[in-house]
């Protein structure tokens, strides 16, 4: 097997564990606060990978990949995680997490515009179809609802605003990536970054008192498990790997993440929720579509 495709195969790993995570950073928000759980999570998930991965090679990293996707990285979880921790509810969160899964499609199309990954016309129904699912899914049980959609925003305008930038920053992480990492990971050390300042955050805010149980550690343990595993597999996949097929395979993780975060968060969906969620992995394999079959005019840079 070459070592695109094993670095391919490690890269479809975090699909699996990523499928995970809402449910899972939910559970653990609801014991530990949405901070502290948040600043938990990343704690335990970065000594996990000093003792699998190894510690980062700080004076390795190119420079612009050190600060510039460092930042990215860094901002990208602090939106994740704080926006499932300020769910209002079990079923908003597994929402807010839905409105996170654009970053697929957002990816796609940073790839075609900085890139210069040709494409083809489905990538316009697709594009369009993955955003109608999202605002289908935030339409409640009625399905396209656009006065409860705007509603259901106003709700909770943080959760749903962190989700959507999270979305937009997790794109331009993937790409700027690929082009300014030069085959150097520096995964331990951003998610060590995000560690320190989700705990700056706690303590300069006030935070619920932490409910410590068996069931709350466990969910911690499978959080920073998948977290912090999946991220480092991911991480391997966009710098050695075909991106093109993992972001395709990546969009299959909406409805298979909400249906573990149903079961963990024991929260029944609606059949509109469903629509909205196939509608999501429909218009992202559309995006694929488009540019699969495709090769860029000039390759990124791998090692």
């Amino acid at each position: 097997m070459s070592g695109k495709k094993r670095a391919t195969l490690i890269g479809l790993l975090a699909v699996a564990l990523w499928s995970s995570v809402v449910g899972l950073i939910r559970g653990v928000s609801e014991s530990f606060g949405a901070t502290g759980g948040a600043a938990l999570i990343y704690s335990v998930a970065s000594a996990m990978l000093v003792l699998t991965v190894g510690p980062t090679r700080v004076r390795e990293l190119p420079r612009p990949y050190l600060w510039i996707g460092g930042g990215l990285f860094v901002a990208y979880e602090l939106c994740l995680s704080l926006s499932l921790g300020y769910a209002n509810s079990a079923r908003q969160a597994i929402e807010v997490g839905m409105v996170n899964y654009l970053w697929p499609t957002f990816t796609m199309m940073a790839a075609i515009l900085f890139n210069r990954q040709r494409t083809n016309a489905l990538i316009v129904p697709g594009f369009l179809l993955g955003v109608l699912g999202v605002c289908w899914v935030l339409g409640g049980d009625q399905g396209l609802d656009l006065k409860e959609m705007l509603a259901n925003v106003r709700s909770n305008p943080l959760s749903y605003g962190l989700a959507f930038s999270g979305a937009v920053i997790w794109a331009a992480y993937c790409t700027v990536t690929a082009r300014m990492a030069q085959g150097k990971s520096g995964v331990t050390l951003f998610f060590a970054a995000t560690a320190v300042t989700l705990w700056l955050k706690f303590a300069m805010t006030d935070n619920p008192p932490m409910a410590l149980s068996l069931h709350s550690v466990m969910l911690l343990v499978l959080a920073a498990s998948a977290m912090g595993f999946g991220y480092a597999a991911w991480n391997v996949g966009i710098l050695h790997g075909n991106m093109t097929l993992l972001a395709g395979a990546s969009y299959f993780i909406p409805v298979i993440s909400a249906a573990l975060a149903a079961v963990v968060l024991q929260t029944p969906l609606s059949l509109s929720f469903w629509q909205g969620a196939c509608m999501v992995v429909a218009g992202s394999i559309l995006c694929w579509l488009a540019t699969r079959a495709r090769q860029p005019r000039t390759p990124t840079t791998r090692s």
